[in-house]
């Protein structure tokens, strides 16, 4: 079986969808007048290094994962599920058919714009260490505005929060064979410091439709299918809860996924790679 997977905010590059906005220039116009500025150009030349701003860098990306995939589906691929990270699962919906391409991108636009507007944070990423050996350091240490924020492999983690208290965390979290990185985003994103974005965000969800779609998509925050009648909770609270990859890609494998392929780049591909077969309890 196979699974169509998309990334999320991180993948932004200048000069990203090369092509695919000549390919499909009506959607790329409409586009561009739902966002209010010319996309293209954007992605093309990144103006001011607009990329770096989240309210900018989410629908960028959203946009060419979306018609990254169009291309596949002019190509006659077809996929058993689809999975996203983070913002990624508002394309992984759009390719099964849940919600409509625009009505993705204005769901996506606001949920930049909420994000954005909390800058109290920042966020790390762990190389070496397992999401529960991080999460035991920071417990030790006493540091309860810093949390996980995306399991995304058996060996890289990243974290967020209170700038103060990460600028601890990394001083606790570094030693032999681990490597501590900035993460280039404006807040402490999928912890509980952003919950009232994820609070405001609900409250937008609740004017959109979410139909059953063709295929399934695994969500990214429970590990399992997602229920289209669950879709406020869930796509809320991927705001302010961590990106579950690990036991994403665990549940895709369980349900017969036996390959995976990734748009715009291969971020992902390379955490599939280094996700182990055992559950994700015994990780230490």
């Amino acid at each position: 079986m196979h699974c169509l997977v998309f990334p999320g905010q991180g993948v932004q590059r200048r000069g990203m969808g090369e092509g695919l906005f000549e390919r499909y220039p009506q959607q790329t116009a409409a586009a561009s007048e739902l966002l209010g500025y010319p996309v293209a150009d954007l992605c093309r030349d990144d103006p001011e290094d607009r990329l770096a701003d989240t309210r900018y860098a989410q629908p960028a990306v959203f946009l060419v994962n979306a018609l990254s995939w169009l291309d596949l589906e002019r190509a006659g691929r077809r996929y058993d599920y689809f999975a996203g990270h983070s913002l990624g699962e508002f394309n992984a919906l759009v390719a099964a058919g849940v919600i409509d391409l625009m009505d993705g991108l204005a769901l996506v636009r606001r949920r930049a714009e909420l994000m954005a507007g909390i800058t109290q944070g920042a966020m790390v990423a762990v190389v070496g260490l397992s999401a529960a050996r991080v999460e035991s350091t920071l417990r030790s240490a006493g540091l309860n505005l810093v949390h996980v924020a995306n399991r995304n492999s058996d060996q890289q983690v990243t974290v967020a929060g209170d700038r103060p208290q990460l600028a601890l965390a990394v001083k606790a979290l570094r030693g032999p064979g681990v490597r501590v990185l900035p993460v280039a985003v404006s807040g402490p994103f999928h912890t509980p410091l952003m919950a009232s974005a994820g609070r405001a965000f609900a409250a937008v969800l609740r004017e959109y439709d979410f139909r059953a779609g063709h295929t399934p998509v695994m969500s990214s925050v429970s590990g399992t299918e997602f229920d289209p009648d669950q879709a406020v909770g869930l796509l809320s609270k991927q705001i302010h809860r961590p990106v579950e990859w690990v036991r994403t890609v665990l549940a895709l494998r369980a349900a017969g996924v036996d390959h995976f392929d990734e748009v715009n780049g291969t971020t992902l591909t390379a955490f599939i790679a280094r996700i182990t077969a055992q559950p994700t309890e015994e990780r230490v």
